[in-house]
């Protein structure tokens, strides 16, 4: 139980001396968590509680590898390696890479990401797309009315001829959230509103339907990939809808993304078959080495050659 209450403790003192990893590596905190609690991690098994308010109270860059973990926690490297995997299938841990924006090269870091606020595949996956403009978790969050909806409701009185009915605000309303995903700006959208109307105007929203039909602007170019997720367990990068909890289909045993090039994944039998020809090959080459050695040969091991004969 003391170990299922870690998160909410105090600091521990030998995170204070815990390493950091190589610059631009290490441990990265998710975006958009909910404030800390004494109960974040009570969902979990108490080991993997522990390790996660461990984890959660390590600053960003502390290196998280298992080797360095062991030397921090009362724990062995096996066991760590499958607390890991379980906070991710959980939802708090994700591996992958990043590519640094601005270095004017597409430059990619190893990122491990942990999250203290559990979330699920459909997360990630907008994490990986850098579609991450959403309000705090934490903060209360009361229903109000789009960017969309405002602009149309306030389009009367800037120009009277266009004042439109609640109703019409709200039919509307999606043509100019499509405006606003395309990249437009308020602006924008009422520039191509209101520039050249007719007098006078018969029907305000029959107008503006068919404006905002008829001007959208084109779909922006595709951004690019800002992150990819990686299995946790064989690495192999792969789509988030690849990866549930993390985990390549190969690697859950079912059927999944293809690998990698140059990567193998063998069956059970055939990695027993693999190994007992290693073992083979090395007892016999043990062998061969033996029937080489000198009975009574040189310090150095290798058999000194006969003397002449004299004439």
């Amino acid at each position: 139980m003391a170990d299922a209450q870690l998160s909410a403790a105090p600091r521990p003192a030998h995170a204070d001396l815990h390493p950091f990893a190589n610059p631009g590596y290490g441990k990265r905190a998710a975006p958009h968590q909910l404030r800390r609690t004494a109960g974040d991690f009570t969902h979990l098994p108490p080991r993997e509680g522990a390790i996660a308010g461990y984890l959660d109270r390590l600053p960003d860059g502390a290196d998280i590898s298992v080797k360095t973990l062991a030397k921090h926690l009362p724990y062995g490297q096996c066991a760590l390696r499958t607390a890991l995997n379980r906070l991710q299938a959980a939802g708090h841990l994700r591996r992958g890479k990043e590519r640094l924006l601005g270095t004017g090269s597409a430059r990619w870091i190893t990122r491990t990401w942990f999250s203290r606020t559990a979330r699920d595949d459909a997360w990630w996956a907008r994490f990986t797309r850098g579609d991450m403009a959403e309000p705090e978790p934490d903060r209360p969050h009361h229903p109000t009315r789009s960017r969309a909806f405002i602009l149309l409701a306030a389009l009367g009185r800037e120009t009277p001829a266009l004042s439109l009915s609640y109703a019409d605000c709200v039919a509307l309303e999606p043509q100019v959230t499509e405006w606003f995903a395309r990249g437009a700006t308020e602006p924008d959208v009422l520039r191509a509103l209101t520039a050249g109307l007719p007098s006078p105007v018969h029907s305000p929203a029959a107008l503006v339907r068919s404006r905002l039909t008829s001007k959208l602007p084109p779909e922006p170019p595709p951004r690019p990939v800002l992150r990819v997720l990686e299995c946790g367990r064989c690495g192999t990068p792969g789509r988030p809808e690849a990866l549930p909890g993390g985990v390549c289909g190969p690697c859950r045993g079912g059927p999944g993304h293809a690998p990698r090039a140059g990567a193998a994944f063998l069956s059970p039998e055939a990695v027993r078959a693999h190994a007992a020809a290693a073992r083979a090959a090395t007892r016999e080459e043990t062998r061969a080495t033996v029937r080489l050695q000198p009975r009574h040969g040189s310090p150095s091991g290798h058999t000194s050659p006969a003397p002449a004969t004299g004439g």
